[in-house]
């Protein structure tokens, strides 16, 4: 049967429509499963006296895990500059470097930094260097970030525009502050089990806090998202950021299932506020340029 030149053109565009829903759905389904990038905001590179994994593994890593940025620190500072030389030589492209200054030189820092003039002046040194970001990951509990030393780190950070990353309980947070109210901080760990009210208090209070979540427990129960976790992200989707806390070699070995296990409750979050804690809250707060040498 002959079919009419008006039906062949019915056909023709039938077929273009058709054609384009295919195309485009594929497509669609293709971005979908495609992993949310992530931005770590908790990594060490850490040379005690070199790395265990080298530079070239972790940047693989990275490519393979869809890492788009990080917040470098090391101890010694040395991880730090490799992996800031490392982007600026193109050997990481795609891949964000964010350097903060580590206080510690050797892993027994961590118990009297903040009583040590000799911090305060690797922390000035470093920042000569220029590019940095932040000062920390630092430790501190209570009563220990009373210190004149602390005082000092915390009014450097806040006179050269840096952040504070802190290892720190509810007490030491509120001291900091106390030290400075202008100070900005990611608190690494979110407070590790304190109760979802307290921080959602903390958060309230300092409107230049952000909550890190490496290691923070109670946020999922069986693989879903707490009531009290979802309720948190939903009323403050602009505060939290993800990390793996690469302290010790085995962090480094499952770094693939920590990127994984984010995403796996982020899946579960409305997308916006998923992109935000994945990544848009880091490139948010570094968007700008690195403070300069004074």
């Amino acid at each position: 049967m002959k079919v009419p030149k008006s039906g062949r053109h019915l056909g023709c565009l039938f077929g273009l429509v058709l054609g384009t829903i295919i195309l485009f759905g594929t497509a669609s389904r293709t971005s979908a499963a495609e992993p949310i990038e992530i931005f770590d905001a908790h990594l060490h590179y850490n040379w005690e006296p070199k790395p265990y994994f080298s530079l070239d593994e972790v940047l693989a890593l990275f490519r393979k895990h869809r890492v788009t940025g990080i917040l470098a620190t090391s101890r010694p500072n040395t991880g730090t500059h490799a992996l800031v030389d490392a982007r600026a030589e193109g050997k990481a492209d795609g891949l964000w470097v964010v350097p903060f200054i580590r206080p510690y030189r050797i892993r027994a820092d961590i118990g009297s930094w903040f009583n040590d003039p000799s911090i305060y002046d690797l922390v000035r040194e470093e920042f000569k260097r220029g590019g940095y970001r932040g000062v920390g990951e630092f430790h501190l509990t209570g009563r220990a970030a009373t210190t004149d030393w602390v005082r000092k780190t915390v009014d450097f950070a806040v006179a050269h525009d840096l952040y504070l990353h802190a290892h720190a309980d509810a007490e030491a947070v509120e001291i900091l502050f106390a030290h400075n109210p202008k100070s900005r901080i990611i608190w690494a760990h979110t407070g590790f089990s304190l109760d979802p009210a307290r921080v959602a208090e903390l958060l309230a209070k300092h409107p230049t806090l952000w909550g890190e979540l490496s290691y923070r427990g109670g946020i999922t129960e069986g693989g879903r998202l707490t009531p009290a976790w979802r309720q948190l992200f939903e009323r403050y989707p602009d505060r939290f950021l993800v990390g793996s806390d690469t302290w010790i070699n085995e962090r480094w070995a499952s770094y693939g299932d920590i990127i994984a296990g984010y995403r796996q409750w982020l899946a579960q979050l409305p997308p916006e506020i998923a992109a935000k804690i994945a990544h848009g809250n880091a490139r948010a707060l570094f968007a700008g340029p690195a403070p300069a040498v004074r």
